[in-house]
Formats: structure tokens, C-alpha cells, sequence
């Protein structure tokens, strides 16, 4: 896959990835530092292979830049960060997932 270009709509509050003009989304809140990622949605015409995972680590990668941390109140990001512990000294002190 090639770089994915994230854009953070703060208007919004969600990350975007456009990919063959659908847009990809992960709706967010963010309080304190923290960054709650609340919903993802993928297109159904977007059938590229690996594509979830890839759009959940560019948008972890995009938070860390920030020295934020991430709360995950999707179940399906927070299955991603269960199954990839790399990301699991993002989460907030007392947060387990």
C-alpha cells in the first residue's frame, strides 16, 4: 500500500483518509490530552486489503505525533490495539483494553 494521507477535520473531530473518492473516517472527542476514538467508518467500496488496519495505525501514529493518548470506544479499535500491544503505552494510566 502506498502512503495514506490522513487529514484531521477538527471541525468534524474526525480523521480522514480519502482512497478512489470515498472517504474513510474515524470520529473522535478529545478532553485533556486524551484523544477518544469513538467510530469507524469505512465505505463498503473500499475493499482494499488490509486498508482497516492500515487507516488505525496511520491515525494511532498521527495521535502519538502528538503526545496525546488514546481511549478507544470502538469495539473495532480497540480489538486493533488489543491484537497490536505496540500501541498499548498509548492509553491513559488505569485504561486496559
Amino acid at each position: 500500500m502506498t502512503q495514506m494521507e490522513i487529514t484531521d477535520n477538527s471541525f468534524l473531530r474526525q480523521f480522514e483518509a480519502k482512497v478512489d473518492g470515498h472517504l474513510a473516517k474515524i470520529e473522535y472527542s478529545s478532553q485533556e490530552r486524551k484523544v477518544f476514538l469513538t467510530k469507524l467508518v469505512i465505505p463498503e467500496e473500499i475493499t482494499e486489503e488490509g486498508f482497516k488496519e492500515d487507516f488505525i495505525k496511520a491515525v494511532l501514529n498521527e495521535i502519538q505525533e502528538k503526545n496525546q493518548r488514546v481511549v478507544p470506544t470502538s469495539p473495532q479499535i480497540a480489538g486493533f490495539l488489543r491484537k497490536n500491544r505496540q500501541y498499548k503505552e498509548m492509553l491513559p494510566v488505569g485504561i486496559r483494553i
